[in-house]
Order: structure tokens, then sequence, then C-alpha cells
């Protein structure tokens, strides 16, 4: 059996070299994990505006049914839904045969109501001149003007049963009574039409109805606690925005135009109504989105949304604290938020350092970071 002899110098000179190798590994480490510059910010207090989002439904500023005034099949659908349509443009056809037979009967009428009409004239003018010799009595006279006269009537009859004729036969053609969209129609060529029958909803989206609710702590502070009236309240409103059911916002600002003065008593809200210009046609009846109202808040903490996490429903920043060292810290947030900026009612005083960017990516609780703060510029190791 072979014994191996190893020297004490040996031994030392393995050893130091791990232990050198060791070191240069540790310092390597070191280098490799340099605290990481993040964006930070100082809390301070400051005044707020943020918009409230009220859930609301819009309506065209006059939707009109269009329902026809006689009884008949469709003959013609000139329109299609969604179509945009101007004011007194032919939208269906009734048939009009059993109408036009009326008119023409009633023309009839009225061209033998005339004929009596000339008759009597001329039996009463003969008679005049026969009174005015003594050839007739003067009861015979006036029995030709009385015969006259309901010739007169008759024919007065008879042309206004033309008229009624002739509005019926109007009917058939059903017009656009404003300028706007066509709704659903659920009709087509060869239905049987009524004055019950609703043949479609005409929008006048020209301008935009948005209906919402303002609840009765919101209503006082508008009111000032009841020192200035309702329209004063709503004269002095700001314009409010519209954001859309898909989240983007409307190009176009809108108008508080009415707050009820009755509150209901199972909702404690009172209707609001707003006025949005639609010159685009892009918003249609029946929309839905959220009336942004600003809402001012003075001395307030405010910070970005992104400068946040959560955990269990609970919220959290990353203050930076002695030797730029970060601690996780809770915080309560005012429920009102414009998606962006959060108000702090507790967890943050003024003159705290918060990190603004990196949040559940780069930061973690205990670490240390190169603060800097918005605008300025990271400092760079020099190159060697």
């Amino acid at each position: 059996m072979k014994i191996y002899h190893f020297s004490v110098a040996a031994i030392s000179l393995v050893t130091g070299l791990a232990t050198m190798t060791s070191c240069g590994k540790s310092q390597q480490s070191q280098q490799g994990m340099q605290a990481p510059a993040l964006t930070v910010m100082t809390v301070t207090e400051s005044n707020s505006t943020l918009d409230s989002a009220i859930p609301a439904s819009l309506e065209g500023e006059n939707d009109v049914e269009i329902r026809p005034q006689v009884t008949g099949f469709l003959t013609k659908v000139h329109v299609k839904d969604g179509e945009k349509v101007h004011q007194g443009q032919v939208l269906f056809t009734i048939d009009q045969v059993q109408l036009q037979a009326a008119v023409d009967q009633a023309q009839a009428a009225v061209a033998v109501a005339q004929a009596n009409v000339n008759t009597a004239q001329t039996n009463a003018d003969n008679n005049k001149i026969l009174l005015d010799k003594n050839i007739i009595s003067a009861s015979a006279y006036q029995t030709s003007v009385d015969a006259l006269n309901a010739a007169k009537a008759q024919l007065n009859q008879a042309k206004a049963a033309l008229t009624s004729a002739q509005k019926n036969l109007s009917y058939t053609t059903v017009t656009a009574p404003v300028s706007g969209i066509v709704g659903t129609i659920p009709y087509k060529e060869g239905t049987l039409v009524s004055p019950s029958t609703l043949l479609t909803i005409l929008s006048n989206n020209s301008a935009m109805q948005a209906y919402f609710s303002l609840n009765e702590k919101t209503i006082l502070d508008l009111t000032d606690n009841g020192k200035r009236t309702l329209k004063q309240a709503v004269d002095s409103m700001p314009e409010v925005t519209l954001q859309l059911a898909t989240g983007n916002i409307y190009p176009y600002k809108g108008k508080v135009v009415s707050i009820s003065g009755v509150i209901d008593p199972t909702t404690g809200s009172a209707q609001a109504k707003a006025i949005f210009p639609n010159p685009d046609g892009m918003l249609h009846s029946g929309n839905t989105g959220n009336i942004l109202m600003p809402v001012e808040h003075d001395g307030v903490i405010e910070i970005p949304q992104n400068a946040t996490y959560e955990v269990q429903d609970m919220k959290f920043v990353y203050v930076v604290g002695d030797s730029a060292k970060v601690h996780s810290r809770p915080i309560t947030v005012a429920p009102l938020n414009d998606g962006k900026k959060y108000i702090i009612t507790s967890g943050l005083k003024p003159g705290d350092k918060i990190v603004t960017e990196g949040i559940g990516i780069s930061v973690a609780d205990g670490m240390t970071i190169t603060p800097i703060e918005k605008g300025e510029q990271p400092q760079t190791a020099p190159q060697q």
C-alpha cells in the first residue's frame, strides 16, 4: 500500500489559494450588488383636484317614436338601421291604393256639390229678378236662397272630406320629423301596420343628454348647505368630462344643466343632467359611461398610484429611511381617485420620501437604494 506524505508548506499553499479565490468571488459579488438608482419623491401637502366618477346613461336630445297614422301594408322601407337621416326624408311608404281611391271619390263629390251650388245660384239670381218685378212672392225667393245656402254647405262638407282624404293619403308617406339616427326597424315590407305600431325610434343626437345621480352630501356641498339655490349651484359648476364605456375620454366637454330638487328617499340621491355636443355622431342613445366631475381638496397629501402596491386589500408604499434603506409602510387612501393619484388619509406625513418606480419588481423591504429625486440625474461611477 502506498502512503502519500504532504508537507505543511504544500497544505498552506493550497489553503492560501482557496482563500484568495473565495475573497475574489466575494469582492466580485459585492461589486455586482451595488444599490440600484431609483426615483423617489418627497411628500408634501398641496391643493388637489380629482375627478369623481359617476355612472351615467345617455339619450339623444330628442328621441322621436315613429308611428304610422293610418292602417295599411308597408310597401317600401326606404332606410336602414343606424342610418343618419335629415328632416323631411322619406322613411316608409304604406299602401296607397285604397286611400287614393278615397281621394278620387272625395274629389268627385266636390265636383257634384259645386255643380249643385252653381244651379242653386242661378235659380236664386233669376228669382231675385222676378221678385223685383213682383212676379213671385218673397217666400218663393227665400226658398231659392235657402236652397243655395244648403248647396254651399254641402260643397263645404265635400271639400272637408276631400281634405281629410288627401291628408290620410299623405300619411302613407312617413317622413322624418327631425334629423337624427334611425333606430331598429323590426318590420319588413308587406307587414300590416296601424297607428299603434312602433316602426322605429329616430334619435336626434346632435347633442346628447347624460343622466346621472348626485347623493345628498354632494348636493349639500354644491349648495353650501343651502346658502345658495340649486340653479346658482348649477350655473357655477365647472365643465364635466365623459368617460366612455371603453375607458377612453370623450373629446368634448359637457355642462351640467339641471339637478332635480327632489331627493329619492329610496336611493338618497337626485337626478342630474349634463349636455354634451355630438358633432361627430360618436354617441348614441343607450350608451353608458361615467361623468367625471372635478372635486377640490385643500391641504392634502397626494401620491401617484404607481408608487403603491397592494396586499390583501391593504395598500403599501416604500419609505426611504436612514442610510437610503427602504421600508414597507401601510397607508390608507380616500375613496375618491382619478385612476392616477391617491389622496392619503393616513400613513404618510410631509417630508417623508417614498419610492415611485420599480414597485413590485426592483424594490424589496430592507433594500438599500440610491435615491434620485425626480428631475435629477443619477451619478455614474467614473470609467477606468
